[in-house]
This record gives structure tokens, C-alpha cells and sequence, in this order.
């Protein structure tokens, strides 16, 4: 059995916080706002996750009501999700995912967050896809107002 799942995150670019993609620190005058580190592509990754799986979102297992997840490495929530899929028999295959950044680039940056994505999902570095994108100046990720991230996950388990 296969299963594909979409996954989607937004948050707004505010001072005073550290920009975190994909795990890794990234120099810029601006971070992400949210409950935890407000990692966007591992938060995409995660609901991609979920929602194949038929597990809802990142919201319902990992609520910003909860103290204990505030600032929480998001990493760590993705091995979370990978446990949870681990226990009901789901492997995951890949991951292909965007990030929708107009500053700072990204590219740089993009193979450590593969290796660290690859690393928590225990798949090969190879079964994980990182793109970034601009939006040509249009919108809030174009105003550097926030960043957004999709990612698109395939899972697979045997039928017994």
C-alpha cells in the first residue's frame, strides 16, 4: 500500500528570533515567529507526514497550547512523526519539498537540511528532495514579510 500526503506551513518573519530551516541556522537580521523554533520545511515535512498516514496535523499532536513544546527543536517533532508512522508499519519512501523564501537565499543551505531531514526520517539522503523559490517580490513571502514551505511525502506498508 502507498499513500501521499501534502504538508504546509507558514510563519512571519519577526527580530529577535533565529531563522531555522530544515534544522539548520541560518544567518539573517530576522527568524521565524511561533510556539516552538518555528522550523517551516520540518513543520511542512511533519503534516505531510501525518496526512498520509491519516493522522491528522502537527497541530493535533503537537498543540501550541502545551507548554512543554514551546521553543522545541523541531527535529525533534519529526522524530516523533516518524515514530508514530514506525508503529502503525508505514516506512517513508521521500520527501519533495519547497521553500518559499525571498531573503536570505537558501541555497546554501539547502544539502545540510536534506542530510538532517534524511537523518530523522531514517531514509537514504537521496530519498530527500529540498527546492527553494522566490515569489518574485509578490506577496508576504515576497515582501519578507514570512516564509512558507510545502513538501509532498510518499509512505509505504505492506499489506499483510
Amino acid at each position: 500500500m502507498i499513500r501521499v500526503g501534502h504538508g504546509y506551513d507558514v510563519h512571519p518573519l519577526v527580530a529577535g528570533r533565529d531563522l531555522i530551516l530544515g534544522g539548520v541556522k541560518i544567518p539573517h537580521a530576522k527568524g521565524l515567529q511561533g510556539h516552538s523554533d518555528a522550523d517551516v520545511l520540518i513543520h511542512a515535512v511533519c503534516d505531510a507526514c501525518l496526512g498520509a498516514a491519516g493522522l491528522g496535523d502537527i497541530g493535533r499532536h503537537f498543540p501550541d497550547s502545551d507548554p512543554q513544546y514551546k521553543d522545541i527543536d523541531s527535529r525533534k517533532l519529526l522524530r516523533r512523526v516518524r515514530e508514530a508512522l514506525a508503529e502503525r508499519g508505514w516506512k517513508i519512501a521521500n520527501v519533495d519539498s519547497t521553500i518559499v523564501v525571498q531573503a536570505p537565499r537558501v541555497g546554501p543551505y539547502l544539502s545540510q537540511m536534506a542530510q538532517n531531514i534524511s537523518a530523522d526520517l531514517g531514509i537514504p539522503a537521496e530519498g530527500v528532495n529540498i527546492k527553494a523559490t522566490t515569489t518574485e517580490k509578490l506577496g508576504f513571502a515576497g515582501r519578507e514579510e514570512g516564509i512558507a514551505a510545502h513538501a509532498v511525502v510518499l509512505l509505504e506498508r505492506r499489506e499483510e
